[in-house]
């Protein structure tokens, strides 16, 4: 048999196994469910890998699909200083995260038995199991590397071949995140502030896991015969292009996978969240939602507060408190906060429906710490968004839309401090200002792309023709 195949358009491609493998992290894990189940309408088989808790907490697979997608569930070995029952990021502060990785490097051994059982062409894998590529390859199995993160992001991060390396040289200070690299060609505002750059500087290198993220990443893109990105042309084309060129090998975009619209049901747990929505003028309520892993220093969480308050409009806060936390760790709402905005504002201390609450018309804009999930959930609904960074890719892609379709608040470039002024002024800026017109504005105009499904099915179903078309056989 040969070594690999490319089908003619007359042909019915083969029905593939394809392996699903994503980081242990909700941001990771709910994109590469979505493109599971794309792989699944396609009619291939779909083994998706986690743990069992994460497995337990996705939602449910639709029923024609159940019969293609199998889950893999493969127990999280004991670390010492990861609590019980920890099986993603959201379940442990973000100085754990490290003990995280370790449990995650020892799902090896697991992954490696399911691999050498099931017969199996393409594994989908993330940024961390550097140990991948070599068993995948000795297994004769091909590799796609997907990235939940945008085509800009990965651009800046730079190319991860030794060669890439020599030719540019390595950045070795946080100051050297703080500029434009020199293999952008073209004009860019994309660069990390003073404190985002210290922060991840810090990431990039050794943790307590015992290797950096930048070697994960390296090892797992290297390694890998195609590139899958979370991105589509209509909004990244000429950073699309740039990555293949740093890459030197194929970059596929599977478009921005939105999430399905919900259909409202008043009978549900949220029916008050929506009486209270309802009553609310269109277009002046600000959603405030800062993703689950973030933990805001109480200096922050003040200045955020009396900046809603300050602001004197209407909001909707999820404020969740995270499952690890103890008393000593939780963060305190200003003294009568509660009483002084009642009626007006509305804290919210448990899981709340993101995409049904930023469909509804009542909301003016989006207070958002920037991932890009919730950016793609905004946006196609053409919601304008007020900016606050905070961890990883946030600020490049705050600096990618800022002045486009929000603002990004004002902060100190060496410790990323704010205040509750100029937090009030922007969200007033963006939600209701006459000056703000051209947010609300360009957040519609983007909105129109980001809502496009059939654009976005049309880019999955192009990637699943790559993989289609690039598998290799194997000799049984």
């Amino acid at each position: 048999m040969s070594t690999s195949t490319t089908m003619s358009s007359t042909t019915e491609p083969k029905k593939l196994h394809i392996a699903l493998f994503p980081w242990l992290a909700f941001g990771h894990i709910i994109p590469f469910f979505e493109v599971a189940k794309h792989v699944a309408r396609r009619g291939h088989k779909v083994s998706f890998i986690s743990t069992p808790r994460n497995i337990q907490r996705l939602p449910k697979i639709p029923q024609h699909l159940t019969p293609l997608i199998n889950f893999v569930q493969i127990q999280l070995p004991y670390v010492e200083n990861l609590p019980e029952n920890a099986e993603a990021t959201m379940d442990v502060p973000y100085h754990i995260i490290p003990y995280l990785k370790i449990a995650h490097d020892g799902l090896e051994q697991g992954i490696s038995n399911f691999l050498q059982t099931h017969k199996l062409d393409w594994i989908i894998h993330d940024f961390a199991p550097h140990w991948l590529p070599p068993i995948a390859s000795s297994l004769g199995i091909s590799l796609a590397h997907f990235s939940i993160f945008n085509a800009s992001t990965l651009c800046f991060i730079g190319p991860t071949s030794p060669e890439g390396q020599d030719r540019y040289g390595v950045r070795t200070l946080p100051e050297h995140f703080t500029v434009p690299p020199e293999w952008i060609p073209f004009l860019s505002n994309l660069v990390f502030r003073s404190f985002e750059a210290k922060k991840l500087f810090d990431a990039m290198k050794q943790n307590a896991s015992g290797v950096s993220d930048w070697f994960r990443v390296k090892s797992t893109v290297q390694g890998c015969q195609v590139y899958l990105i979370r991105s589509c042309r209509e909004i990244e084309g000429e950073w699309l292009e740039l990555l293949q060129e740093l890459q030197q090998f194929p970059v596929v975009p599977v478009g921005l996978l939105p999430p399905l619209v919900q259909t409202r049901e008043d009978k549900e747990d949220w029916s008050r969240i929506y009486q209270w929505l309802d009553k609310q003028e269109n277009g002046t309520v600000v959603y405030i939602a800062l993703g689950s892993e973030l933990n805001l220093s109480q200096e922050d969480f003040t200045e955020l507060a009396l900046g809603l308050e300050l602001s004197g409009l209407p909001f909707f806060w999820v404020l969740r408190t995270p499952s690890w936390s103890g008393d000593s760790d939780l963060v305190k709402l200003p003294d009568g906060f509660e009483e002084r905005t009642k009626g007006r504002g509305l804290v919210w201390t448990t899981w709340a429906p993101q995409t049904k609450l930023l469909a509804h018309d009542s909301i003016g804009g989006f207070l958002t710490h920037c991932g890009w999930s919730s950016l793609i959930e905004a946006l196609q609904y053409g919601r304008p968004l007020i900016m606050l960074p905070f961890l990883y890719d946030q600020g490049l892609i705050a600096r990618f839309w800022d002045k486009k379709i929000g603002i990004e608040v004002p902060r100190n470039e060496e410790d990323g401090s704010f205040t509750r002024k100029s937090l009030a002024e922007s969200l007033n800026l963006v939600v209701v200002d006459e000056e703000g017109k051209a947010y609300r504005d360009g957040a519609k105009e983007h909105g129109e792309v980001f809502k496009d499904k059939e654009l976005h099915d049309r880019y999955m179903d192009k990637c699943v023709e790559y993989l289609e078309n690039h598998v290799h056989m194997h000799e049984v």
